[in-house]
């Protein structure tokens, strides 16, 4: 081929762009979702301040000196770097406290989840796969549950026998979990109609091997949407019944109880109130925005 045949040769045709894979969408949905960042961030800020607070608070949380008591933020006229956020009344580091308090929270929250995850998620999955009398029975307990008042329970309970950090996780565990039971009921029937199941059947698949293997790997957004959803709950429920005196017990820190203690000072320093509950305000608004975005990003609708 000569110079001249060359030069008219058509040139070969690029490449096709190749399309996105699904890991790409994925990470340019979560990416490109703002509000799931921005909870992912203060989430992840708090649990690091959690994990490091022996490294990052100032001073021991429980070491008392009443002679420090009461000592105002650094922004007041009258503070102290020696106490960043102040004393409480019994003149304890404010900010070791509130660091050492979000691992109470950040503990309750995650293990009452995942207890009453584990309970919900076994009643809805039996109800959802076997039908029948099993679904009956599970709706008849989530009625029961749904009728029952979670706060005077766990009120009760708790009175009965004594506040603990270990009985606060029971409790709420057992009482968490109906929100649990309902979605993933509705899941699981909705996936055992799908073909994957019904291919699985096909074969001879074993019941645990569908569960596991086809209808769990499938309705896992939906679980960890809900389960955001209770782990905010659970901090909440957690700082009302410290608050109550019938939570987690002095002299352990926890938010609630800061609270409960900073009170009776409310109207000559009310940063003792105002610290620990904008404490709890942006981590139950960050588990929100992390549960909200994980609902956005993995919709099958495309939604980002």
């Amino acid at each position: 081929m000569t110079m001249s045949e060359t030069l008219r040769a058509p040139a070969a045709p690029a490449a096709a762009a190749q399309p996105p894979t699904p890991g790409q969408i994925l990470r340019r949905r979560i990416l490109g979702h703002w509000s799931l960042m921005g909870g992912l961030a203060v989430l992840g800020l708090i649990l690091l301040l959690a994990v490091l607070a022996p490294f990052v608070a100032p001073d021991d949380p429980y070491r008392q000196d009443l002679m420090e008591r009461l000592v105002p933020p650094v922004w007041n006229a009258e503070g102290s770097w020696a106490h960043p956020l102040g004393t409480d009344h019994l003149g304890r580091d404010y900010l070791s406290r509130l660091l050492y308090g979000a691992r109470v929270s950040l503990l309750i929250g995650f293990a009452a989840a995942l207890g009453s995850g584990v309970i919900g998620t076994t009643l809805g999955v039996c109800a959802g796969y076997f039908r029948g009398r099993v679904d009956m029975v599970v709706t008849f307990l989530v009625t029961v549950r749904l009728s029952t008042p979670v706060v005077l329970v766990a009120l009760a309970v708790v009175a009965l026998f004594g506040g603990s950090l270990e009985v606060v996780i029971l409790v709420l565990s057992a009482l968490l979990w109906d929100r649990f039971a309902i979605v993933m009921r509705t899941s699981t029937i909705q996936a055992t109609s799908q073909d994957y199941v019904l291919a699985a059947q096909a074969v001879g698949c074993s019941v645990p091997r569908i569960i596991f293997g086809e209808i769990l790997p499938n309705v896992l957004n939906n679980l960890i949407i809900v389960a955001t959803l209770e782990m905010a709950h659970a901090i909440l429920l957690e700082a009302a019944l410290s608050f109550l005196g019938l939570g987690v017990q002095p002299p352990l820190p926890s938010w609630g109880l800061m609270v409960a203690e900073g009170r009776s000072n409310l109207f000559f320093e009310p940063w003792l109130i105002a610290i620990p509950g904008v404490a709890l305000f942006l981590l139950v608004l960050a588990i929100n925005l992390v549960g909200d975005g994980v609902r956005d990003v993995t919709a099958p609708d495309g939604r980002t």
